[in-house]
Parts: C-alpha cells; structure tokens; sequence
C-alpha cells in the first residue's frame, strides 16, 4: 500500500470548512451562514467580514438558528448552520427533526468540534454520539471528511446536495492524507487499498489510524482493504459489500460504538451475513477532561487497539 499520512502538514478540518465556505460564498450569493456567535471556532470570521449580506449571527440560541436556516432555505438560499457539534445536533435537535427534516428543507449543519477533539473541555463539549442521532433523522444525511483537502472537497460537494446534511469536523490538526485535487462524491466511499484478507473501514480523524494499521498488518503478510466511509448516511453498502468478501471487517470512528459508522456497516453484515466485524469506538460512556490523545486511548481507538481487533479476527 502507497499511501502514507503526512504528519508534517496538519490541519483541522474546521479549517478546510472556514476556507471553502468563504469560496463558495464569494461565488454563489445564494450560500449563507447561520452562526451560533462561535465564528472564529468554526472558522466562519473570514466569511462574516467579507460576505456580510450572507451572514446572520443568532447569538448563542442554536434552537434559533435552525428556525432561521429553515427560513432562508424556504426562499432558495442555502444556509450553512454553523456550530459545535454537540450543540448542533443535540441542542437542536427537535428544531432538525420538524423544522428542517420533516420539510425536507435544504439545510446544512456544519459542526467543529465533534468526536473527543475538544479534550480539555471534557464531556459537556465532546460530541460522541452526534452523527448516530442525526443518522437516525429521515432524510438527513452524515458526512465526516478525514482532512482539510477532503474537507474543502465535501464541503463544495454538499453545497450541491439537495436536502438536510449534518457536516461534522475536527477541533484538533489531523494529517494531511489527500491531495488537493483528490475527488469526492457524497454517498460513495473512497478506496485506498485492495485486501483480500480484512477490510479496515474508518472515517474523519481515525482514517490515520486505519492506515497506519494497514501498513502494520501488511509487513506481516495480511492484505488489507482500507475504505474512508467518509459518508454513514447514505451508507456505501456496495463498498460494504466488497468488505465483507473478506470475511473481516474492522471499524473505526471517533464516535460511539452504539449507533455510529460500525453499527450501521454491522446492520448491512447482519442482514447478508458472511463477515465478522469488529468494532474500535468510543464505548458506552461519556468523555472527560484529557488531551485527544489520551481520550482515544481511553477508547483503544489507536494503531495498537486496531491491530488487537484484527487479529483476533485473523485467528
């Protein structure tokens, strides 16, 4: 396997979030931001200073602001609700479901912060089960990029989707991994690697890791299919499919374990049988004050803990 993480250029996905939000809206005058007045967090200052006629500060009333983007999308705009990710889907979670969902209205909840990258702040900020609740909205639609080029790439695609999307993104710098002029398309996973004898699917931060495994794994003679399942909802069940002709698969997400990417890849192995999975997430409970790194190593979402699952799968 060729690709490698490139550990000296690191970013937050936040940040490619910030960057292509402000290119698209110098562009497109129909693209607006909803912010919840945490714009230099999720790195919306840029926008609001340049492309003020696109941009509405509710305050810190997340509630409101899905009213609002609700609102504008009614009249043909296409607002970009932006806000931490525990906020966005849990805080607003009602307002989602029956302003924005139950419409259908087309509405993008765009989220830093998610998974365990607040650290310090400690479980009150920690989103761990964002994109399984959004996952569970119909209609909705959940997409997490792995680094700032892939973020600036779904990011662009998204603001052509019709409908209601959750966008979630990282606080913390995460290696580059792709090239800038990488393709993506919403709904279809993204293969890194031919394996025959396991199949690592993982998205957002945790895609290092499943590389770094990979690589692990192939020194000693295992052939390993790495996916980037950078979208749970719609699922890439075709892709999962083709994961399970080796009988092995391994997730991996910054996310809870009950409900997030491997629960939904686990829901397509039961219905067809033919595979084991494995799961490396965050277990049944709630974060606390630590740095990222130690917070994923709390969970076992780490090179070690991924190597632990699959070769209990390969014995």
């Amino acid at each position: 396997m060729s690709l490698t993480v490139d550990y000296t250029n690191k970013k937050p996905t936040r940040t490619g979030f910030g960057d292509e939000i402000l290119a698209l809206g110098r562009d497109r005058p129909e693209i607006f931001v909803v912010d919840c007045d945490i714009a230099k967090s999720c790195q919306t200052t840029a926008f609001s200073k340049e492309l003020p006629a696109q941009h509405v500060n509710v305050g810190i009333a997340e509630q409101n602001g899905a009213g609002v983007a609700a609102g504008l999308a009614t009249t043909g705009k296409i607002p970009f609700v932006v806000t931490y990710a525990v906020f966005g889907s849990l805080r607003m979670g009602e307002q989602i479901r029956q302003s924005i969902c139950y419409p259908k209205l087309n509405v993008k909840i765009a989220c830093s912060h998610g998974g365990l990258t607040p650290g310090n702040d400690g479980g009150s900020h920690q989103a761990i089960e964002d994109m399984g609740t959004m996952r569970g909205l119909p209609g909705m639609t959940v997409v997490m990029p792995a680094d700032y080029n892939s973020a600036r790439k779904l990011v662009r695609e998204a603001a052509d989707w019709a409908g209601p999307m959750f966008l979630r993104f990282t606080r913390d710098a995460v290696p580059e991994i792709y090239g800038p002029d990488e393709t993506f398309e919403i709904g279809k996973a993204k293969l890194l690697s031919e394996g025959d004898d396991l199949a690592i699917i993982a998205n957002g931060d945790t895609l290092r890791l499943a590389i770094e495994a990979a690589h692990a794994l192939e020194s000693e003679g295992v052939s390993v299919r790495v996916v980037d399942m950078h979208t749970i909802k719609p699922l890439d069940v075709d892709e999962v499919r083709r994961c399970m002709t080796t009988g092995r698969i391994v997730t991996v997400e910054d996310h809870t374990i009950m409900h997030g990417l491997g629960a939904a890849v686990s829901q397509v192995v039961a219905a067809e049988g033919g595979a084991r999975v494995a799961q490396i997430g965050i277990q049944d409970q709630f974060g606390q004050s630590a740095t990222y790194e130690e917070l994923l190593e709390m969970n076992s979402i780490t090179v070690e803990g991924i190597l632990g699952a699959a070769k209990s799968l390969l014995d």
